[in-house]
């Protein structure tokens, strides 16, 4: 029977198992912790991220444990105005024909591990790094050597590198080093529902902009907890993950807010700490037989809430192009980075400059608040359509249309290279997209 080796055991790995073994194939997911658990508290999911689910034959599950979102509200977090909001009803789910939802990570997570440990085609292997590999012979041939700990080695017919920002396998298909320090810190925690006053609970993901940070908050867990994510531009000079930090320096880092939102923050307990990183879109993520996925194809930054769901549509699209004999997986795989590689270079392309909207100050905040409170429901619903409307992952390259970024009101954006990159075409969009008419 064809294998296929999956390094890592996150979201992106073992979405990747579920779909690679749908068609026949036996999987080993290789993941270097103890156990197989992951870290972390809310996730977004668009309803491109829970279409993907529905091909994963999951969705269902998943939107049982969710909370559907009723609105995305835009907030000016020093003058607490409330700017825009997009409502995600009835029409909304009409338009995409999916639900925007927030979930708990570790309950989304336990569902795709729940379905992997469900299958006769998934074996699951704990205190197993993947630490490279070696082909086995031409491309063509049989055989990629995966390399583990303490000597060990597995053959197989593919190797999908799922591990994650420090991926072993990038270290090789790439070898472009550490990732990039965005220069940000976001903090963490969860409150309970009964600690938060009722004039503070929305079903809602809400975001607070201030001068060079911002905060968002939304329900996780059902509604039972209040997920909070402040984060500020302080140029950490080394990176770190969740490092606790004591609740009235987070609050001191957003004493420029206003009063309701230093009213939530004031809530938050527990906090943990986290540097951004990200890494420079690549045009090429596969050698032979062994391809990428997720974070460590193409890591981004969190603010444009995609990560999970370009990892879940990146695991539809490999599994099912390869459903094919081995022989043919090498080509299916270089097929699954060309057609993967523009969109996910164009949300990275989103994450960073939704900085310069999140972050803006003075007249610069003036002018996007304006921007954004005379746009319609419609008018939003038409700027997201690329990204959330999506069913097919894989278009063909070059189908993106030009867009036009809302961060252009504030000047010239710094791409932090991926402009140049070949790999990021021009049509890259920003946080939101404005119309012909409004350029």
């Amino acid at each position: 029977m064809t294998t296929v080796v999956v390094a890592g055991g996150g979201i992106g790995g073992l979405a990747t198992a579920l779909s690679v073994s749908a068609h026949g194939h036996r999987v080993v997911v290789c993941e270097r912790g103890e156990e197989f658990a992951e870290l972390g508290a809310g996730i977004q999911l668009a309803p491109n991220g829970m279409h993907a689910l529905d091909r994963l034959g999951l969705a269902g599950t998943v939107g049982r444990i969710a909370v559907p979102v009723e609105e995305l509200r835009f907030m000016d977090g020093v003058t607490g105005d409330h700017v825009v909001s997009m409502p995600l009803g009835e029409e909304y789910r009409r338009r995409f024909r999916n639900a925007y939802v927030v979930v708990h990570r570790g309950e989304l997570y336990r569902t795709l591990l729940r379905a992997c440990q469900d299958s006769d085609l998934i074996e699951l292997r704990a205190s197993c790094p993947v630490v490279g590999y070696e082909h086995g012979g031409d491309e063509d041939a049989p055989g990629v050597r995966v390399l583990l700990g303490q000597g060990r080695v597995l053959t197989a017919d593919a190797l999908v590198g799922a591990d994650g920002l420090h991926s072993a396998v990038r270290a090789k298909v790439v070898g472009d080093g550490a990732p990039r320090n965005a220069g940000i810190t976001v903090y963490r925690s969860i409150v309970p529902m009964e600690r938060v006053p009722e004039d503070l609970r929305h079903r809602s993901v809400s975001w607070w902009t201030g001068p060079g940070r911002h905060f968002v908050h939304y329900p996780i867990a059902g509604g039972r907890y209040l997920n909070l994510a402040p984060s500020v531009e302080n140029r950490p000079s080394e990176t770190f993950s969740g490092l606790p930090v004591p609740a009235a320096d987070v609050r001191a880092q957003f004493a420029v807010l206003c009063d309701t939102a230093r009213r939530l923050l004031a809530l938050g307990t527990d906090w943990k700490a986290w540097v951004l990183v990200d890494r420079e879109p690549v045009r090429e993520w596969t050698d032979g037989r062994v391809a990428l996925l997720g974070d460590a194809a193409h890591p981004m930054l969190h603010y444009a809430a995609q990560g999970a769901c370009m990892a879940l549509e990146d695991a539809v699209v490999i599994g099912e192009l390869l459903n094919c004999p081995p022989r043919q997986f090498g080509a299916r795989l270089r097929q699954y980075n060309a057609s993967r590689r523009e969109r996910t270079a164009r949300v990275h392309r989103l994450a960073r400059d939704s900085i310069r909207l999140w972050h803006a100050r003075d007249a610069d905040a003036r002018a996007r608040n304006e921007t954004l409170a005379a746009m319609s429901a419609t008018d939003l619903y038409d700027y997201v359509a690329w990204l959330h409307g999506a069913r097919d992952f894989a278009p063909p390259s070059g189908s993106a249309e030009g867009t036009y970024t809302l961060a252009g009101y504030l000047g010239p954006a710094d791409s932090g290279g991926a402009a140049d990159d070949p790999a990021a075409p021009h049509t890259l969009g920003g946080s939101l997209e404005l119309p012909e008419q409004q350029r």
